[in-house]
């Protein structure tokens, strides 16, 4: 029962982290219509900058420190990276990839250069460092912040998007852009701003996987990345709760294959990605189980007409 527990709490741990980086994908991606492949690098420069700030500062204070200092890093990159280069290719899919995908192998062989390419230890508080009871479990004490800054985060998207002005002309805008200029909205800065938002949520992901791995290095983003993809893959971009659901489900698969499973988690992912890819239904066609109504109702209407 308390190897149980561990691994639900730590699955769920390790899907609010997904999702705090799979958020900012869906953002981006289902307002703004870009596939950002530069994602991860934003994350991978945000813990680097919060890892040296923990460090120089030290303790609980370092680590509130370090977390605005990621998140307002991983801001500043997105917002100057729309401004200077997604700007110019908006409806242009294939030039986007190319940039961004670019960023993405470029940004983490400078982190490199400049630090080194060995994994380093990320500074965590004593009072982050413990374990706490739960069931007969000791459960590590970040994987509960990790989940209480998820449901935070995602209540304050609800909030920006359906609450907000910006969030209002974004939506709009997606949905047509001549119109809401021709009403005098310049939608561009509000593409800004959710870039520079997605931008953000990278950073502090970035910094709480330093607390979740206790470690970090200059690929730790891209393969990261990976599994933020499959989030948003899986929960789709129906809304942001859904992607959350996704996050949650594929931390515990992964945190349960890894245990009964041989250490398989990685694959379990992916058979779960497979799983539900080729059982969504293509555009038009319905759900599995209407098709299998209407393949029974044409084939009961064949045998009536031929018994008549």
């Amino acid at each position: 029962m308390d190897t149980l527990v561990l691994l639900t709490l730590t699955g769920l741990g390790l899907g609010a982290l997904y999702f705090l980086i799979a958020s900012g994908l869906a953002l981006i991606f289902g307002l703004m219509d870009v596939l950002n492949f530069a994602h991860g690098a934003f994350l991978t420069v945000s813990v680097y900058t919060a890892w040296r700030t923990a460090e120089t500062v030290g303790g609980m204070p370092g680590l509130l420190l370090a977390a605005v200092v990621g998140t307002l890093t991983g801001l500043l990159l997105a917002a100057v990276v729309e401004l200077v280069l997604i700007r110019r290719l908006y409806g242009r899919v294939k030039e986007q990839i190319l940039v961004t995908v670019g960023l993405s192998l470029a940004v983490p062989a400078l982190v490199q250069t400049m630090w080194g390419a060995d994994a380093r230890p990320f500074p965590v508080p004593d009072a982050l460092s413990g374990t706490v009871g739960v069931l007969g479990a000791r459960v590590p004490v970040n994987r509960f912040l990790l989940v209480a800054v998820a449901l935070l985060v995602l209540a304050g998207i609800h909030l920006f998007l359906s609450r907000t002005r910006y969030g209002l002309i974004v939506r709009a805008g997606v949905e047509d852009r001549a119109m809401v200029t021709a009403l005098g909205i310049d939608v561009t800065h509000a593409f800004t701003l959710v870039f520079a938002l997605g931008g953000a949520l990278a950073g502090l992901a970035g910094v709480l996987g330093g607390l979740y791995f206790g470690s970090l290095s200059p690929h730790h983003g891209t393969s990261l990345l990976v599994f933020a993809f499959v989030v948003v893959i899986i929960g789709g971009l129906v809304s942001i709760t859904s992607v959350a659901l996704s996050a949650l489900t594929v931390g515990l698969v992964q945190q349960y294959a890894n245990y009964y499973a041989g250490g398989y988690g990685d694959l379990a992912v992916v058979v779960l990605l497979a799983a539900v890819v080729l059982s969504r239904p293509a555009a038009g066609t319905g759900s599995p189980p209407a098709r299998l109504r209407r393949a029974l109702t044409a084939l009961r209407t064949r045998s009536a007409g031929g018994t008549a």
